[in-house]
């Protein structure tokens, strides 16, 4: 499992005090709010640097966040498409059968007989339930929705993911 999580994209500077424009990946664009006074991590050239943020605010689909050390736009400019990430511990709780999409990547896919089906390669969040993208190397990339009928176990101790593969889904 990785140590630190997504939580959204610094797109642009908004303003010219240094403060940037958010998309957030994250469920909840308010988590943000929870995050003041805290440090986050740009992802610069795979480092990751801390910043602590010292205000919130939103507009349209956005975050706008204003960090300690970042005071004027031609500092914001140079974090243009920068990851902004958390450590886990700073993430927000889960709740029974709810997992990080960065925790379920790569896992190994496999049918309720067992057999290996493929990896997961994407979640896509469509708003009425999640959708796995799992590469096979019989069908291609095939598309399981995130449902109980589907999705029989998640297992990430041993990373794995059983599934029911339901008719018409090839």
């Amino acid at each position: 499992m990785q140590d630190y999580l997504r939580v959204g994209v610094l797109v642009k500077p908004h303003g010219v005090r240094g403060e940037m424009k958010v998309f957030p990946t994250t469920d909840d664009m308010k988590r943000f709010e929870d995050l003041i006074e805290k440090d986050v991590f740009f992802d610069i050239k795979g480092k990751y640097e801390a910043h602590k943020i010292v205000s919130v605010k939103y507009f349209k689909q956005f975050a706008i966040l204003q960090f300690e050390d970042i005071t004027d736009m031609d500092m914001a400019l140079k974090l243009k498409n920068i990851d902004v990430y958390v450590k886990r511990e700073d993430a927000v709780e889960l709740e029974e059968g709810e997992y990080y999409i960065a925790d379920l990547l790569g896992l190994s896919v496999y049918l309720e007989d067992g057999s290996l089906f493929g990896r997961l390669k994407d979640v896509m969040e469509t708003g009425a339930n999640d959708v796995y993208v799992i590469n096979t190397k019989e069908h291609g990339e095939v598309l399981v929705p995130v449902i109980d009928d589907c999705v029989k176990e998640v297992d990430l101790e041993n990373e794995k993911i059983t599934i029911h593969l339901m008719e018409g889904l090839i």
